[in-house]
């Protein structure tokens, strides 16, 4: 990389850290508020009660999640390396709020991630697609609201982006102008930090383990016929793994605090309850024309898309990373179909091959004038910015009644209190509320009251006949009523 190129990559991370700024301060009531909830939660009760990583606990007591009653509130998915990192940041400056410690964590591994991009880029294609494939994710919509939210994904990609860089430089010969010594030391440390990166980020989350394609794949490039010979591939992705491993047979003794996931694979919930979608047309259409199509890539720059993949390349590195976003997206198609953020781990992957794209267009002097293309380019660019902001721009907004309700609930109840709310599954007044609890009335209100809840808080008619006269009402108005149990 020349100055020229840290330029270019200066400017673009700073309008990428502005474009994630927006709104980077609202209450915690934006799209997927209720995961979002479940994460910062953790968070919240590290700082609160310490730092048990191996016991993470949020605010939902019930069996909605689990089928299990959890008392304790156990969390038992990814490992809380994430949720520690923004909440130790909390404890030595809370002159920031935890939630904006959260999604300012996610920022920073995005710039992480576009940085690596414009890397790789460059040196497998050229500086044009280098701008051009960090700079769709830099400023597209939905790439930049997935990466300033609290969840892990963002997080989890930027160490694997540092794993593919440091693996990536590894197998690179370029240090033949160093001290034998030295060079033994450079490789040797870019093999380890690649090792470690790609280890936390299986750690932070587990559906990562498709990045281990383009890995191995970095790992062919430089060992040939011999690859499968080479104990450095072994001792790479068995230490790598062997930390999940064992966190996953740790968690199995937790069962009430693991989420029901089988549905990831193959279903979806519609109408409350699961419908099989599973190579199901509909699963075509919802990934491939609603999400990526129209959401993601704003309509227009699918066509960059696909003309990325079929460019001739020089090797098939770059194309392995879209073997691996195929196979996640295969995989997981319930979750993939049921929410959006999943979509966030093959982000890289659509920048990678809309620049491409770009840049195969331009490369074609023989179908169009360079000025025309340029031209043209820019201006699909700009609508499907329009098209995909169209849609996006709804996941900020916020519900400000619920943050009401969540003000009037924490001022007429104790930190110790227990309360059940209506909210069908979703934790998002809980925490807004700062209180432990039920996240729905799974119960009746005796089993409940029975269970040490305290306070059950509905804006449903048919429950508050249901309550009758039988219990007290702490407060009441035209949205909600608060029950004593």
């Amino acid at each position: 990389m020349r100055k020229f190129d840290f330029f270019i990559l200066t400017f673009i991370l700073f309008v990428a850290l502005l474009f994630r700024l927006y709104k980077i301060n609202i209450p915690l009531t934006d799209l997927h508020s209720w995961r979002q909830a479940d994460t910062a939660a953790v968070a919240r009760n590290f700082v609160k009660s310490g730092f048990d990583l191996l016991r993470p606990r949020y605010d939902d007591l019930s069996n909605v999640q689990s089928g299990q009653n959890n008392p304790q509130g156990y969390r038992m998915v990814e490992f809380p390396i994430y949720n520690a990192i923004f909440a130790c940041l909390y404890k030595i400056f809370p002159i920031v709020s935890l939630e904006m410690w959260g999604r300012l964590i996610s920022v920073f591994f995005s710039l992480i991630t576009i940085a690596i991009l414009y890397y790789l880029l460059l040196k497998e294609s050229n500086r044009l697609a280098a701008f051009t494939g960090s700079l769709t994710y830099s400023i597209m919509p939905f790439f930049v609201f997935f990466s300033r939210v609290i969840l892990p994904e963002s997080t989890a990609l930027g160490f694997t982006m540092l794993s593919v860089f440091f693996l990536y430089l590894f197998l690179r010969k370029q240090y033949n102008n160093l001290p034998a010594g030295r060079q033994g030391i450079t490789i040797h440390l870019l093999y380890i930090l690649s090792l470690i990166s790609f280890l936390l980020s299986l750690l932070i989350k587990p559906t990562i383990v498709f990045y281990g394609i383009p890995l191995f794949y970095l790992f062919y490039l430089k060992f040939k016929n011999k690859t499968l010979k080479n104990p450095l591939i072994y001792i790479f992705f068995l230490t790598a793994l062997l930390p999940l491993v064992l966190w996953r047979i740790y968690i199995a003794k937790f069962p009430e605090g693991i989420p029901v996931n089988e549905w990831l694979l193959t279903s979806v919930n519609t109408g409350g309850r699961l419908q099989k979608i599973f190579f199901r047309p509909s699963f075509f259409r919802w990934i491939f024309f609603e999400r990526i199509n129209n959401l993601i890539l704003g309509g227009y720059l699918t066509v960059f898309f696909i003309f990325g993949i079929i460019a001739k390349r020089k090797n098939f590195f770059l194309h392995s990373c879209l073997l691996s976003s195929i196979f996640y997206l295969l995989v997981f198609q319930g979750g993939n179909v049921q929410h959006e953020y999943y979509q966030t781990l093959i982000l890289p992957c659509l920048a990678i091959f809309t620049a491409l794209g770009i840049n195969f267009v331009l490369e074609s002097k023989k179908l169009i004038s360079y000025s025309i293309s340029i031209f043209f380019i820019s201006v699909i660019f700009i609508f499907s910015w329009y098209f995909s902001y169209f849609k996006v721009r709804d996941y900020y907004q916020y519900n400000q009644e619920l943050v009401q309700e969540a003000k009037i609930l924490n001022n007429l109840t104790q930190p110790e209190d227990k309360i059940v709310t209506d909210q069908m599954g979703d934790t998002t007044l809980l925490y807004l509320a700062d209180r432990r609890g039920a996240p729905a009335i799974f119960k009746e209100p005796i089993d409940l009251k029975n269970l040490g809840y305290k306070y059950l808080i509905t804006s449903n008619d048919t429950q508050k006949k249901r309550m009758g006269s039988d219990y007290e009402i702490i407060f009441e108005n035209d949205k909600f009523t608060l029950y004593a149990l």
